[in-house]
């Protein structure tokens, strides 16, 4: 039996204070850059829970429930409709051509060691959310990195 990907996903702008932005080299696919980013492994499973099991698996970095940055992840209540590219589309089921991703914030401090998932990613770089924008393979995570001053002023705020 296939399993297909659920077209509903998540995007986590991982970040320093400096607004400073965490991106990853994808391993399946040569010069993209990128955050962190996921499906849904279950139709029930929500946004936010997908968004710390994925930072986790992807990073190593730990703000699943009960963890020192447990608070620092921030839904940022947005979303974003795109076509999936041609290349991914057979991970989804037939017809399927859009996904909907969710965007978060991770606020962490600079000095926090990154562990990447082979499988996965195969370097990582910190840059500051410009240059990241710059870098990023994907528009709707360039402009997310371009939010960030505004979204993590908002985030500190409330």
């Amino acid at each position: 039996m296939t399993v297909f990907k659920i077209p509903e996903s998540i995007l986590v702008v991982i970040y320093t204070p400096a607004l400073d932005v965490l991106l990853i080299k994808r391993a399946d696919a040569p010069d993209f850059w990128q955050s962190v980013t996921g499906s849904k492994d279950a139709m029930d499973e929500t946004y936010e829970q997908a968004a710390r099991r994925e930072v986790f698996e992807e990073t190593g970095l730990d703000c699943r429930a009960g963890s020192t940055l447990e608070a620092n992840l921030h839904d940022w209540g947005l979303a974003n409709i795109y076509e999936i590219y041609p290349q991914w589309r057979h991970r989804y089921a037939p017809g399927v051509f859009f996904n909907t991703e969710h965007l978060f914030g991770l606020e962490i401090p600079a000095d926090v060691p990154v562990r990447l998932s082979p499988r996965e990613h195969t370097h990582y770089q910190w840059l500051p959310y410009a240059q990241a924008a710059d870098r990023c393979f994907s528009p709707s995570n360039a402009e997310a990195c371009l939010m960030l001053p505004r979204l993590a002023l908002t985030k500190a705020a409330s």
